[in-house]
């Protein structure tokens, strides 16, 4: 049976495609901007597009920022592995070995994920500095680790919380303990969820700007503080683009039952 398309569908989709473009407008005044020479960059030409495409400024833009670009590369991988598999083991304790008092304690934990990174910005800055580790990377990798504990120990609970506990009570009576169960047993089921973790860590450590320009030093500034644009986003929306699917699935792991 054909659907019949009335006005007001009309209308409804044309608003949708009008408001897409406006939401687009700044990404193709970047492209177009991008591809031009130096010498055809002007405000009224702004909406033009070049005569003939200027690649160069790509080349001259990562050489000047390949230092920063390093320095996210190594922040972002290195405080996501760390802040994900802990969240992992924190998760698989509150999950299936609770103790007395794990509740209040878990939900204690969370309040971490309510803390703005501006509250905590002068006291991290002195710990940091008492631990000699300001001003370098591996200070602003623990600062990430940290911070982001509450949530990935948030999404890994939840998501250890819908494996039966028939699975453990097997392996335990088999004579398996804390770290067998986990690394046979729970490790393997928990793929989505650390597909989950990985991409939402690896999204706001890389976009964090505030910690990194306060944190560090020169020589250790990010991608974001050492230059704001378009080239800053390319990771991330790569990385949405190929795991998105497994992104989205491991958000709704538990949310519908058969």
């Amino acid at each position: 049976m054909k659907r019949k398309i009335t006005l007001s569908t009309i209308v409804f989709y044309a608003a949708l495609i009008l408001l897409a473009m406006a939401y687009l407008l700044p990404a193709y005044l970047t492209v177009i901007t991008s591809l031009k020479a130096p010498v055809d960059i002007s405000l009224p030409r702004s909406w033009e597009f070049p005569s003939t495409l200027n690649l160069s400024s790509f080349g001259d833009a990562f050489d000047l920022l390949r230092p920063n670009i390093v320095n996210s590369l190594i922040l972002t991988v290195c405080a996501t592995f760390f802040s994900t598999v802990l969240g992992s083991l924190n998760g698989y304790v509150f999950a299936k070995w609770r103790f007395p008092g794990s509740e209040i304690l878990f939900t204690l934990f969370l309040f971490g994920m309510f803390i703005p990174y501006q509250v905590v910005l002068i006291p991290l800055f002195h710990t940091l500095r008492a631990m000699h580790l300001y001003g370098g990377l591996p200070g602003l990798i623990l600062a990430h680790v940290v911070y982001g504990l509450p949530i990935t120990s948030l999404i890994f609970r939840n998501f250890y919380a819908q494996i039966p506990d028939s699975l453990m009570e097997s392996a335990t009576l088999d004579g398996a303990g804390f770290f067998s169960i986990y690394t046979r047993i729970i490790f393997p089921l928990s793929i989505p969820g650390f597909v989950v973790t990985s991409l939402w860590q690896f999204t706001q450590i890389w976009n964090e700007f505030l910690w990194g320009i306060c944190l560090t030093r020169h020589s250790a500034n990010p991608i974001t503080v050492g230059l704001a644009n378009i080239m800053a986003a390319l990771p991330v929306l790569l990385i949405y683009i190929l795991l998105g699917r497994y992104f989205i699935r491991g958000l709704l792991a538990g949310s519908v039952k058969e």
